[in-house]
């Protein structure tokens, strides 16, 4: 798949250079976008999660901080061409309030309502299982 052939894809937008931004982000968006052309992959959501991963290889920064950076920029994918922790990190922003700590930012809004759009899980949200306090099962066997 060509890099052309990304923007043909109904479901993903690919996000404008930042405007009155920090170097940092300037070189993020610089790095994904050269990226982003040399994927060996047919598939339009691998080629943005390789490119993600990749550019937070190369600057030394986390998925989920690369990722935030592009969706501020108007990066909007489906939720395959997004890291696990990204999605687990917004997911769970999504739940709060929005008075609440560690809410949704409008950007992360926007995306959710992209995925919504394009028919993607609206319930993705409440699947997480939270781990047992204690999973010690020697207490239920018997003596």
């Amino acid at each position: 798949m060509s890099y052309i052939s990304i923007t043909a894809h109904p479901a993903i937008e690919l996000p404008l250079p930042p405007q009155n931004k920090s170097q940092f982000e300037m070189d993020v968006y610089a790095r994904f976008f050269r990226h982003l052309r040399c994927v060996p992959n047919s598939r339009a959501e691998i080629k943005i999660l390789s490119s993600l991963q990749f550019t937070a290889d190369m600057m030394g920064a986390s998925d989920e901080h690369i990722t935030k950076v592009l969706v501020e920029c108007g990066l909007r994918a489906p939720r395959s061409a997004f890291p696990q922790s990204f999605l687990a990190h917004i997911d769970q922003a999504l739940v709060k309030d929005d008075h609440e700590y560690g809410a949704a930012t409008p950007e992360m809004k926007d995306l959710a309502a992209h995925w919504h759009s394009h028919g993607e899980d609206s319930f993705a949200m409440h699947r997480y299982i939270k781990p047992l306090a204690n999973q010690n099962h020697d207490m239920f066997e018997r003596v």
